[in-house]
């Protein structure tokens, strides 16, 4: 008889990490979710909850700086998992060095040395950015100067996910761990009513848009910010334990269909009726330019480029069990809707709170 599936998710609480519950629990999956205290896990619950998840998971509570995490492999409750989908880590522009060393690398260096002790594990699903995947594992583990430029020339951010990439491929490969890969895009809200927990990033100018503080589009004509919806993503995590050809593979997911950022950019400026400056400014000025000046942290500059990714298979697996990227124009609208809505919200409410 095949096994029941047991998941245990890293990065629950965060943007992803929820909607990946709550794909996996309407899938029937059993699912046991890593948290850092009883009170995120309460507040994932009631989330949980209200977006009709048709179940609740259990908790195991995780401590990011131990070696085995807190967690212990041989107990009852860890020799039935089967899957493990790692979310977890700090995605945060301006961290320090070491932070973002101990975040996304060393964090996610023992989620793989803990999954390589687990009986029943079939899969470890990993995500990492279309930015930074594909690393070669071989020139891992990186020494002192390398991190330092490494570091220096990407942001902490960037660099720690690119390190990342590279150590959790090489030490799957090095412990036999069974693992994919995958690569998402800026992720936005749900297809359905533009729900989200994220506004760095793009969701960032979004707001400078509707607030009338974007003096200017960046990039060129030709910038391309891909996106994809968080439910999609969950659904395509969900989905790769299921399939054996998806091991040792890496995937990009992202919508090709997503327009080029001045057309994104307009298309929202129209749709929440602000106006959308006519002025561009090429990435090289941008970076010269001071952040005050700019509003934009230098580490997101990295992220408006022309380059395009390898999505071929991604879609091709993704298409093969019938699941389809939604209207991404449909979905932005609803995406930026939401974002200005909570905006509103959280002004009203500060308003009567100070009354």
């Amino acid at each position: 008889m095949k096994a029941e599936r047991h998941a245990l998710v890293f990065g629950a609480t965060g943007h992803i990490g929820k909607w990946l519950v709550r794909e996996l629990l309407q899938q029937g999956v059993r699912v046991t979710t890593a948290v850092r205290t009883v009170e995120s896990f309460d507040t994932l619950v009631s989330w949980l909850r209200d977006h009709d998840a048709g179940g609740s998971p259990t908790q195991a509570l995780v401590n990011f700086g131990d070696e085995g995490l807190g967690l212990n492999p041989a107990s009852n409750a860890c020799r039935s998992l089967t899957e493990i989908h790692n979310v977890a880590g700090a995605f945060a522009f301006g961290m320090s060095a070491q932070d973002a060393f101990d975040a996304n690398v060393r964090g996610a260096e023992r989620v793989v040395r803990f999954a390589a002790n687990l009986p029943a594990l079939t899969r470890l699903v990993h995500l990492s950015g279309y930015r930074v995947g594909g690393q070669d594992p071989a020139g891992t583990p990186w020494d002192d100067a390398r991190r330092t430029s490494e570091y220096q020339r990407l942001g902490a951010y960037e660099g720690s996910k690119v390190e990342s990439d590279a150590v959790v491929q090489g030490v799957a490969l090095a412990l036999g761990v069974p693992l994919t890969m995958v690569n998402p895009a800026t992720v936005i809200g749900d297809s359905v009513n533009g729900e989200s927990g994220q506004v760095l990033g793009l969701g960032s100018s979004v707001m400078d848009l509707w607030r009338g503080k974007l003096p200017a589009l960046p990039g060129n004509v030709r910038t391309f910010v891909p996106v994809v919806t968080v439910d999609y993503l969950a659904s395509f995590m969900a989905l790769l334990p299921l399939v054996a050809e998806a091991e040792g593979r890496s995937y990009w997911v992202l919508d090709d269909a997503t327009p080029l950022l001045p057309l994104q950019l307009a298309l929202l400026g129209k749709h929440l009726g602000v106006k959308v400056p006519r002025l561009r400014i090429p990435v090289g000025l941008l970076k010269r330019l001071p952040a005050r000046i700019t509003r934009a942290d230098p580490e997101t500059l990295s992220f408006l480029s022309e380059d395009r990714y390898p999505t071929t298979e991604a879609v091709a697996l993704a298409e093969a069990h019938g699941l389809f990227h939604p209207d991404v124009e449909v979905a932005l609208k609803r995406w930026a809707d939401y974002l200005v809505a909570s905006a509103e919200r959280a002004a009203s409410e500060g308003r009567v709170a100070s009354m």
